[in-house]
């Protein structure tokens, strides 16, 4: 039991290291409204259409992006509900703690 919970653990600190790249969870955030063509994502996340397939490469490594081809351009998209989820938890979770914070920092009334 020990080792199957050291492996997830592993497996899943590994997988969440992806997610904690900038330009990859820009990438990811975009993806949420539906596939889009490198250029556009490039275009979205200011960087270069070279270094945003890279990270597309890491990210469809794990399992998270897939890809389709259409002439010359190349489409992604999130590959399942379940990444699509994952994703959305994430960013609600990011926005209720920036909304706590933000309730937190306001003075209060004498």
């Amino acid at each position: 039991m020990k080792d199957d919970l050291l492996d997830f653990t592993t497996r899943a600190s590994a997988f969440l290291k992806v997610l904690a790249g900038r330009t990859r969870s820009m990438l990811i955030w975009e993806l949420l409204d539906g596939e889009k063509s490198v250029t556009a994502l490039a275009e979205a996340v200011g960087a270069s259409a070279t270094a945003v397939s890279q990270q597309l490469a890491i990210l469809k490594g794990e399992g998270l992006v897939s890809s389709r081809r259409c002439g010359q351009k190349v489409f992604y998209s999130l590959t399942s509900e379940e990444a699509r989820r994952f994703v959305s938890s994430i960013l609600e979770i990011l926005l209720h703690n920036a909304r706590n914070a933000d309730t937190l920092a306001q003075p209060r009334a004498a």
